[in-house]
């Protein structure tokens, strides 16, 4: 516990007390009058809102067929089509950013229309949350309220309107609600995607610490967001409340084999979403770097490993630190994860109190994180320490390691620990012998997600990173997008191109992990193409 608690003190608690105190004691009443005063926070604010809002919207509406597909039939494919809908939630901002841009250009949307990129990557990038949540709750409706208004002659539309939608709204807004935080909270997409003319809140403390120096400023615009996400994150922490509480003691589950031509329709549907959606963006990027002049090639890929003019180190240099440090930061978050866990199940309150705030990094945005170190770290100048960024980047992993082992732990059987303490076993070697088995998987399955949020994390680390030792792929990818020119462009998306697949074959290695564990916790007798129910594994 004392481990956990210092962890979380110096990483968490302390950071976010220096923006608290840099925006409420420095700025003043006036100062903070004035900021909130301009007609530019007002914009900034506003657009931060309802391109949210949309986005949740929209993610929400694709999501649907998918998840309706997924949770009620069994048909060929059904898990890949899963995992197709997985793997973008873990791929880096910039390389989805990178994907729709390049997507864009192909159909010629072009960048002036710059909002319809930035709500087709929030959409591809969450709509994994919205098949999970929702096709979990989908999956477990008790069948018979829906056969009987088939039965009293409801047509499909209305049984789906009066019996199943009425059931999955406390999933559609435990869904929405995570959606709308996690769009309101980008950064990666909206810099890259939008640029000066689309900045959101996010973007613009960045902006203002890193390029305007006017530090009050983003303390004030960190403020007002601290406080968005504390509201936000109280409503999705009560939907999930209600939507647990809906799940308790359903029956007969829907699933079942499409039989007539509507519900073959159904799935057709929901390939056809996920492919559009998700599938075009991505064959979009890999074919965007593969052009070389009038032609295809390799020729951006070998230019990886050779010095490029913007770049202080080479690309391939800078995938290799940001392996190393993804490696490290799995490594500290899942060893604090697993210190957690135990505190967390065995004891009461104070464990409830590290549960809450290790669970802090996932509302609170990376670059609001970063912009606390900055200003909390200047007092020993541990800023311009190299081990800063994988400790930032673990602490951004830590919610998905505690995710999949704290459920993990409270479902060892506590009779099992008491029998090897009476037969002898100390205490050490009842955790060596006990929990640490059956919490293999689950170590594992949390470090696989750690480790690719920490392969592409960008918002933190564009605060915390040093030209020569320190500069990772994320970022070699937004300074290549970031200037003009067909050559530097191709290089930034054959880098993305190699990203993507690192952290999709990580991220088919945990979802295989997952499924595994859900098999040998049923004992081999269950379904292991079903929909992961919540706690089971990666949580949303």
């Amino acid at each position: 516990m004392l481990v956990v608690a210092s962890f979380l003190v110096a990483l968490v608690v302390w950071p976010m007390a220096a923006v608290l105190e840099r925006s409420l004691q420095d700025v003043g009443p006036e100062r903070l009058g004035d900021i909130l005063g301009r007609s530019s926070v007002r914009t900034v604010a506003t657009f931060t809102l309802w391109q949210a809002g949309l986005s949740a919207l929209l993610t929400v509406l694709l999501g649907l067929p998918i998840a309706a597909a997924i949770a009620r039939f069994r048909f060929p494919g059904r898990r890949l089509l899963r995992a197709i809908v997985v793997v973008p939630f873990v791929l880096p901002t910039v390389v989805v950013a990178a994907a729709i841009r390049a997507a864009a250009d192909r159909v010629g949307l072009g960048l002036d229309r710059s909002v319809a990129a930035i709500l087709a990557a929030h959409v591809f990038f969450n709509l994994a949350v919205v098949v999970r949540v929702v096709g979990a709750a989908w999956s477990e409706l008790d069948r018979r309220p829906l056969e009987a208004a088939q039965v009293l002659g409801a047509s499909p539309w209305r049984a789906f309107r009066s019996v199943t939608l009425p059931s999955l709204r406390p999933a559609l807004a435990a869904a929405g609600l995570v959606v709308f935080l996690f769009s309101f909270t980008s950064f990666g997409v909206i810099l890259i995607l939008g640029g000066p003319r689309r900045a959101t809140l996010e973007t613009e403390i960045y902006r203002n610490a890193i390029f305007r120096q006017e530090f009050d400023v983003a303390a004030v615009l960190a403020l007002l967001q601290l406080l968005v996400v504390a509201v936000l994150s109280l409503l999705a922490a009560r939907s999930q409340r209600r939507l647990a509480a809906e799940r308790r003691g359903r029956v007969r589950p829907l699933e079942r084999r499409p039989s007539t031509t509507s519900e073959r329709l159904q799935v057709a549907l929901a390939w056809v979403v996920a492919l559009v959606v998700i599938g075009i963006p991505v064959a979009a990027l890999v074919e965007a770097s593969l052009v070389v002049g009038d032609g295809h090639g390799l020729d951006h890929y070998r230019s990886l490993l050779d010095p490029l003019p913007l770049l202080p180190v080479t690309a391939a240099r800078a995938l290799a630190t940001s392996i190393g440090f993804a490696l490290l930061a799995a490594s500290i978050a899942t060893i604090v994860g697993l210190a957690a866990a135990v505190a967390i199940v065995r004891t009461g309150i104070a464990g409830r109190v590290l549960e809450s705030v290790a669970l802090v990094p996932l509302g609170v945005s990376a670059v609001t994180l970063g912009f606390g170190y900055l200003l909390a770290f200047t007092v020993f100048d541990l800023r311009r320490s190299i081990w800063i960024i994988p400790v930032a980047h673990a602490v951004v992993g830590l919610p998905f390691v505690m995710a999949n082992v704290v459920p993990a732990l409270r479902a060892v059987d506590e009779r099992t620990r008491e029998a090897a303490a009476v037969l002898g076993a100390s205490p050490l070697t009842v955790v060596r012998t006990v929990d640490l088995p059956a919490l293999r998987r689950a170590a594992a399955t949390g470090a696989g997600f750690a480790f690719a949020i920490s392969l592409g994390e960008f918002g933190a680390t564009s605060f915390l990173s040093r030209a020569d030792t320190a500069f990772t792929a994320p970022l070699a990818v937004f300074r290549l997008l970031s200037q003009p020119g067909a050559t530097l462009r191709g290089q930034a998306l054959a880098l993305s191109v190699v990203i993507g697949i690192l952290v999709a074959v990580v991220a088919a290695l945990v979802d295989g992990l997952a499924y595994r564990r859900i098999g040998a916790r049923d004992g081999g007798a269950a379904d292991r193409d079903r929909t992961l129910e919540p706690g089971a594994g990666p949580a949303w």
